[in-house]
């Protein structure tokens, strides 16, 4: 039982690991003991986050868009570079696009998708075999996506943000029923407000924060335990046994949403 939330000497990928949830998760897995990679679009960005990250553990920038699929690619073959296997691989990348509906470019659509669904599948698909060859029946190998509670919810005018994280927790499901059979379970955290640049049009606002915290039955916004915390978790021991699930990480927010069902 000493180590059941331990994924020390593990080998994790975080995409957007720079900032948001995805700097939360990727500090709490080097504080944890783990080997990580960070990815992002902008090089100065991701090489800044893990130069802050290595002064709790290691932790290695590969800039990358995951978007495109030569991004998707050049991003996998450094990665096979360097390593011969995979535990945990923590699809987080994404972007939003808000508008009203009769204005909502076809851009709002194509550039959501190609990161929030596009990305995560074809990474995925890239970095399969050094998860498999991470993966045994004691202790399966982890994928992790990064879903959210708009697509639980009705996204408000975030159209195509919802309509991409539903996607991907069905991406879940199915990926962990083809994946059982590997060693591979495939989880999925859907969150709900905290502290990012996604968000920081509400969070920075002292007003709009307070609303925001009114309507959570636990009365604040995430932070970087709760997100590092669930995500450590799944990845460690205590979540070997869990496959094909999507996790609400909202403060109790649904609840409330759907009044109190």
């Amino acid at each position: 039982m000493d180590n059941l939330f331990s994924i020390e000497g593990k080998t994790a990928v975080v995409t957007g690991g720079s900032r948001g949830i995805g700097y939360m998760i990727a500090k709490g897995f080097v504080e944890a003991g783990a080997k990580v990679y960070i990815a992002s679009r902008k090089a100065a960005d991701c090489d800044a986050a893990a130069t802050a990250l290595c002064e709790f553990g290691e932790c290695i920038s590969i800039p990358a868009d995951l978007s495109t699929e030569a991004g998707v690619k050049a991003f996998a073959d450094t990665l096979k570079g360097q390593q011969q296997s995979l535990d945990i691989l923590v699809n987080n990348a994404g972007a939003t696009w808000g508008a009203p509906l009769e204005d909502f470019p076809v851009a709002g659509w194509d550039k959501v998708l190609d990161i929030n669904v596009k990305g995560p599948f074809f990474l995925t698909r890239e970095l399969l075999p050094l998860l498999k060859k991470a993966a045994s029946h004691e202790d399966p190998a982890r994928i992790i996506n990064i879903g959210s509670v708009a697509a639980l919810g009705t996204g408000g005018t975030a159209f195509s943000y919802g309509a991409s994280k539903a996607a991907l927790h069905q991406m879940t499901r199915n990926w962990a029923a083809h994946f059982a059979a590997d060693r591979i379970t495939v989880n999925c955290i859907a969150p709900g407000p905290f502290p990012s640049k996604m968000m920081a049009f509400i969070t920075d606002d002292v007003d709009a924060r307070a609303a925001i915290e009114e309507r959570v039955p636990l009365g604040r916004i995430g932070s970087p335990e709760d997100a590092a915390g669930l995500a450590i978790c799944l990845a460690a021991r205590a979540g070997a046994y869990m496959t094909g699930t999507i996790i609400p990480l909202d403060g109790g927010g649904l609840i409330a949403a759907r009044g109190g069902e």
